[in-house]
């Protein structure tokens, strides 16, 4: 009996060693930690990565992720930012390939970084179309986690656990009153998303990039 249960034992164990790696993450990294394979830059300035992390040099440009159009998904993007007033942006819902750095602005949605903006604007917001409900930010050089979850239509995004902002397609949204603001109206339910590079102040770090298939 004893030789029999360590024969089952050392089964248990070797079967265990050839599941495949990530076999019980859900999570796939989009962003390798390497380099920008898989990615396209548009506009002015650019990334770099260094010691593992997408960091934001110049702009205002659009690094897209051409791998795939995402949707019914949930995308989690951990940054930081370096000093009060950084600004960035995660695009999503991008409609078509990025041609230039203000696509993502007008045919996408760019879920705002940046501190220091009123709740039209603040990180987390869908910038100037949907509010966030409360800050949730962590100071500067502290990693926050963005999660935002792509339901067909509706958009939800939790800021470091909280959830801060929900939004439905075709719901109010104020009137555009600037031309660097959105052209509103519907944006597709699957699209390419994107990392902002905002101006020559601003560093921004990125660590991970991820995505999972919404539980259903």
């Amino acid at each position: 009996m004893r030789n029999r249960w360590m024969w089952f034992a050392s089964c248990l164990s070797v079967c265990a060693l050839a599941l495949p790696l990530g076999a019980h993450d859900e999570w796939k990294h989009i962003f390798n930690g390497k380099d920008m394979s898989g990615w396209e830059h548009v506009g002015p300035g650019h990334f770099t990565v260094e010691k593992g992390m997408l960091k934001t040099h110049g702009g205002m440009g659009l690094l897209w992720y051409a791998g795939e159009p995402i949707g019914n998904a949930v995308l989690r993007v951990i940054f930081k930012t370096s000093k009060p007033g950084n600004n960035s942006g995660v695009f999503i819902r991008i409609s078509g390939k990025p041609v230039d750095e203000w696509h993502g602005v007008h045919k996408g949605y760019e879920v705002q970084i940046f501190d220091e903006g009123d709740l039209w604007h603040a990180t987390g917001a869908i910038y100037s179309i949907s509010k966030v409900t409360k800050n949730a930010s962590k100071p500067i050089w502290k990693w926050n986690t963005l999660e935002i979850t792509l339901d067909g239509p509706k958009t939800i995004v939790h800021l470091n656990g909280q959830k801060v902002n929900e939004y439905l397609e075709g719901s109010p949204v104020p009137e555009r009153k600037h031309d660097y603001e959105p052209i509103r109206g519907r944006r597709p339910d699957l699209g390419y998303i994107g990392l902002q590079n905002h101006d020559e102040e601003t560093d921004v770090f990125f660590k991970e990039v991820s995505v999972r298939p919404l539980d259903k």
